[in-house]
C-alpha cells in the first residue's frame, strides 16, 4: 500500500479521491483550508511550501502519489485568487513535491484542470503567458485588471470566469511541457491531468446555483446527466496506480462527452511542417 497526498480533500472531487485512495488501503494525507490532516492556503507561496513541509514530514521523504484537486470556480469576485490557487498553487506544490515523488518505486501525480480550458472561448493569452513564465504577481495583477474591463453583466454572472479558464488552460500547458523533461520522466515520476465538465460539487454549485436539468445546461450534455465526484475520484486512483506505467502528459476529459459535443474536430489536431 501506498501514501499519497489529496489537496482539497475536504469537500467535493478531494473528498471523493481520498475516500476512494483509503478505502484501497492506503494512507491519504489530506490537504485543505479546513477539516484536514494538514491546514494550508494553498493560493500562497507560503502555504504551499508549508503543506509540502508538512507532507514530507508525514510521509517520511517518500511520496507515491500526489492528486491536486484543490481549486475555486469562476464565481469567486478575486480574480488574482483564481489565478494563485488554480495555478499557481498545484504547479508549486507539485515541484515541491517532486523529489518525494522520485524517491517512490513508481511515483505519479495528476492534477484537476477543467473543459472550461477548451471550451470558455474567454482564454486571456497573456494571462497564460505570465503564468507559465512563473510570475504570478504579474499575473495577479494582470487578471484583476482584466475582470475589472469586463463588461458589468459578465461580471455580474461569473466575475472570474476568464481568469479560471485561462489558469485550467496554462495548467493543461504546464503540465503537457513538464510531463516530458527528465526530471520528471526519467525518473520515473508520472504526470498527468483530468478535465472534468460539470460535475455535481459545491464548487459547480456555488457557479451555476441548482444543477437543473441537464439538457437545460449552457454547455452541451450529451449524456444527460451530470457527473459526480465519485466519477472523477475513479480516474484520480487510475492514474496514482503505479500499473499506469506508459501514461504522462496526458489530459483526460471527464465531462460527459461535452469537449467532443462542443468541439468534434478540435482534437486530434494533425502536426505542421510548416
Amino acid at each position: 500500500m501506498g501514501t499519497y497526498a489529496v489537496t482539497g480533500s475536504a469537500s467535493g472531487m478531494g473528498a471523493a479521491s481520498a475516500e476512494t485512495l483509503a478505502a484501497a488501503g492506503h494512507t491519504v494525507i489530506g490537504v485543505d483550508l479546513h477539516d484536514a490532516d494538514i491546514i494550508a492556503d494553498l493560493g500562497t507561496a507560503g502555504g504551499r511550501e508549508q503543506a509540502a513541509e508538512e507532507i514530507l514530514t508525514r510521509c517520511g521523504g517518500t511520496l507515491d502519489g500526489v492528486a491536486a484537486i484543490a481549486g475555486v470556480g469562476p464565481n469567486l469576485p478575486d480574480a488574482a485568487a483564481v489565478m494563485s490557487i488554480n495555478y499557481f498553487g498545484p504547479v508549486h506544490l507539485l515541484e515541491l513535491l517532486r523529489p518525494a515523488l522520485a524517491a517512490a518505486d513508481a511515483g505519479r501525480a495528476v492534477a484537476i484542470g477543467s473543459n472550461a480550458a477548451t471550451t470558455v472561448p474567454l482564454i486571456d493569452d497573456r494571462l497564460v503567458e505570465l503564468a507559465l513564465a512563473g510570475e504570478e504577481e504579474a499575473a495577479r495583477e494582470h487578471a484583476r485588471a482584466a475582470a475589472e474591463a469586463m463588461p458589468a453583466e459578465l461580471r455580474e454572472l461569473a466575475p472570474s470566469i476568464s481568469a479560471y479558464a485561462s489558469s485550467k488552460f496554462a495548467l493543461a500547458r504546464w503540465i503537457r511541457r513538464t510531463a516530458v523533461t527528465p526530471e520528471w520522466a526519467r525518473q520515473g515520476v508520472l504526470l498527468n491531468a483530468i478535465a472534468p465538465g460539470a460535475v455535481l460539487t459545491p464548487l459547480m454549485l456555488g457557479s451555476t446555483g441548482e444543477a437543473g436539468d441537464p439538457d437545460r445546461f449552457p454547455t452541451p450534455m450529451p449524456l444527460g446527466v451530470f457527473g459526480e465526484p465519485a466519477d472523477i475520484a475513479f480516474w484520480v486512483h487510475q492514474f496514482l496506480k503505479p500499473e499506469a506505467r506508459f501514461t504522462t502528459g496526458a489530459i483526460l476529459y471527464v465531462d460527459g462527452g461535452t469537449d467532443a459535443a462542443m468541439r468534434p474536430d478540435g482534437t486530434p489536431t494533425a502536426m505542421s511542417l510548416g
